[in-house]
């Protein structure tokens, strides 16, 4: 057996956030396909999540030798680093009464520590597609879709250090377009598609 180590870890990942997610999502009333509740897709995400980490994790089995990468000492600080500031953006920005709502507090703090966890190497593309979600979310109300999602796009395409802005600038003509068509027209999502404040 030619073991893939980063699969086989990949994999086992993806199966324990699966798990996790649906477990927590046992408060949610499912409903049908017909008449979704308020937990039906979040379950139905953890299911196609379990089933490709299943896969990942079988296919990791066959497809190696594919060793982990030593880590570097900055890579290794970097975990609990990034962690530690996002608790302290959390506690101070909730201190100082920054944002109106919690879920405004939490966003910043996750964005704050994942730019903090982009700054090793090794975690940049990680930091930086997840800063660029928690962007997406902290833009969205105020902002509109669309310039929310220009934003995260931007701050994502960071993560590849061989990114071209006519790439970036396509990618986000593209998403912006379908976003717009499948959301806002399609399924009458209620969210304002441009700023707030124009």
């Amino acid at each position: 057996m030619k073991i893939n180590t980063k699969d086989l870890l990949s994999g086992a990942i993806l199966i324990l956030l699966a798990v996790v997610g649906y477990w927590l999502n046992q408060e949610h009333a499912l409903g049908n396909a017909r008449r979704m509740g308020p937990g039906y897709m979040p379950m139905l995400t953890f299911w196609i999540l379990g089933g490709l980490g299943l896969a990942v994790f079988l296919i990791a089995l066959f497809s190696g030798p594919n060793p982990l990468d030593k880590w570097t000492k900055l890579e290794i600080l970097a975990v609990p680093l990034a962690i530690a500031v996002f608790f302290i953006t959390y506690f101070v920005f909730d201190a100082l009464k920054l944002f109106t709502g919690n879920y405004y507090v939490l966003g910043s703090a996750m964005f704050v520590g994942c730019v903090v966890l982009a700054v090793a190497p090794g975690w940049r593309p990680l930091g930086l597609v997840h800063a660029g979600f928690a962007l997406f979310g902290l833009m969205l109300e105020q902002f509109g879709l669309m310039l929310a999602l220009v934003g995260c796009i931007v701050v994502a395409s960071l993560a590849d250090p061989d990114h071209r802005p006519k790439g970036v600038i396509g990618m986000i003509i593209f998403l912006c377009a379908l976003c717009w068509w499948v959301f806002i027209k399609e399924l009458d999502i209620r969210v304002p598609v441009w700023p707030q404040f124009l």
